[in-house]
Order: C-alpha cells, then structure tokens, then sequence
C-alpha cells in the first residue's frame, strides 16, 4: 500500500514534491490552537496498514514538540503500521554537553523525546559538534542527508570563480566537503561568541583566496551576526560581495535584511525551512532517504509487547 505523508502546514509546497518522489499520497494534518494556547491535531485519511511519515521542519521546536507527538500517536491509533518523522531542519542539536552545572543537555533529551514518539528519523545536516553521528543519539533509525552535493552544483554552476569560505572552525565540515565537490578553493575564518547576538570573526590571512568570489557556507544562519562579522571582514580585505549559501534557513527575528545589509550580494539556501531565500530544492535526496528506510523496515506492528501485553509508544 501506498505510504500516507502527512505534512504541517507550512510543509505542503515540500510535500507536494515529495509524494511524487516516494508514491505517497499527502494527508495534510489540521493543526487547531484553542485561546488558551493548547492544540488539537487532527489526522486525515485512511491510515489503516500503511506506513506514515510525518513532514514537519523543527526550527521552532518548543512550538512544534507537543503537537507532532499527538500527530504520531494518533496515526498509529488509526492503524499505521508505523510513525515515522522527515525532519529536513532537526532543532535542538547544538546543546551536547554540559557546559555548566545545571545545564540540560538538550540533544541528547530531545532525541529520546523523539524516538519515544517515532520509529524513524530522516534529517538534513544536523549541527553536530562533537556527536559524530545520529546514531550516537537516536535509538531509533536515524538517517541524515547531506546536501553538499547540492550547494556544491549550485556553487559550480552560478558564481565565477567561487572561493568558499567557512566562517567559523564549526563550518569545516561543511566548507570541506563542498569545496572538494566544486573544485575550488576554500578557507576557514576563526570566531569568538561572547553571547547570543555577540560575535567577533577575524580578519583572514590569505590573500590568494580573494582573487574570486568569495562563497560564505555554513549550515545554519539564526541569528546571523556570524555572517555579518564575517561579510564585514572580507570587506576589510578588499574582496568583491560575497554570496552566502546556508543550509537551513532559520533568520530570527531581521537577520536574513541585515546579512544583506552588511553587504551579502546573495544569499541562497535549501528550501528545508521555507523561506524566500530558498533556491536549491533537496526533495529527491529527502524521498531517496525515506524510501530506503521504509525499504528496511521490520513487518512488525507498531507495538512492543511488554509482559505479554500490547503497549503503544509515545503517550
């Protein structure tokens, strides 16, 4: 039969694409906020001995944890076979150890919040730091997609002589791999954080790498101040305006004008948060991935027999 992709709302133009890449047919979920800020999710479709998927972009994670908990459990007590999550932004990964005492280690409890509602887990380039893989997290199958073949076609195919640059160490692995995919030359600049909006990058020491156009990648761009400290010092070497390609396009609050505004003469990311900045498509990777997961996985039922007696996971 026939998977059921159920996409958040915002999620549908997404959707679209993806039920013609997998054969799935799309159920958009109903998402009701009652006054006093509580929700009522309501699923759609025939769900009955078919595999789901639930699309939804977690860029704003607190809003959205509550409701696609209730969206998995009522699709398995609607019949599927199993619940799974196509998360192409998966929040809540840069928290990975304790910093200070206190400190919730917010990766690590938000994986299990997930896999306590889901079977499985299709993500775009999570930002890991010293995790090296999802499976180090998830207790579930968890599979990430990379797009750097895809900013490194982009890349290729659109700036002149691209040099990238990395804007921070964090960005190596990125950067990297990119420039390796688009036979180019790359960089990394150094960043100091001193808070959430407070970030100092230095000044690069190379000066062959500004004979091009310069590429600023990274993966994420939230509040972008990493950006705009960086614009400011490739300004201060006399490069040309650099274009900034990113992942997932998060922008709080006026970050996406002020990139610009600093002197950024594009900015272009994938389209796994919607946004108008969006110009590199990753469904075919996305239902790729999704397709071979439900490829792997077990004939089994969605429950677990505990003590001889069926258990629903999640609530």
């Amino acid at each position: 039969m026939r998977p059921v992709l159920i996409p958040f709302p915002n999620m549908r133009p997404l959707a679209d694409q993806l039920a013609a890449l997998m054969g799935a047919e799309v159920a958009p979920l109903d998402w009701r906020r009652f006054p006093d800020g509580e929700s009522l999710i309501t699923l759609n479709g025939d769900l009955e001995g078919r595999e789901a998927a639930i699309l939804c972009a977690l860029c704003d994670p607190d809003r959205h944890a509550l409701p696609l908990r209730f969206a998995a459990d009522t699709a398995r007590e609607m019949g599927a076979v199993h619940a799974g999550l196509i998360a192409p932004y998966l929040g809540y990964m840069r928290q990975d150890r304790r910093f200070h005492s206190g400190e919730a280690v917010s990766a690590r409890l938000f994986a299990r919040f997930l896999a306590e509602s889901f079977d499985w887990l299709v993500t775009v380039d999570p930002h890991l730091h010293r995790i090296q893989a999802l499976n180090e997290l998830f207790a579930i199958p968890a599979h990430r997609v990379s797009v750097a073949p895809l900013l490194a076609k982009w890349i290729a195919e659109t700036v002149e002589s691209p040099v990238l640059v990395g804007p921070d160490s964090e960005s190596r692995q990125w950067v990297a791999e990119v420039a390796s995919l688009a036979e180019c030359p790359y960089e990394v600049l150094h960043k100091v954080r001193s808070g959430d909006r407070s970030v100092e990058v230095s000044q690069s020491e190379y000066q062959w790498g500004f004979s091009g156009t310069p590429v600023l990648v990274d993966d994420i761009a939230s509040s972008g101040r990493t950006l705009v400290r960086a614009i400011e010092r490739l300004s201060e070497s006399g490069t040309k305006p650099p274009v900034c390609a990113v992942i997932h396009a998060v922008f709080a609050g006026q970050a996406h004008a002020e990139i610009l505004a600093a002197g950024a003469s594009q900015i272009v990311t994938t389209d796994t948060i919607p946004h108008e900045s969006n110009a590199i498509g990753i469904a075919p990777l996305l239902a790729e991935s999704a397709n071979h997961t439900l490829a792997a996985l077990p004939s089994s039922s969605w429950t677990d027999c505990v003590g001889g007696i069926p258990q629903s996971k999640g609530l």
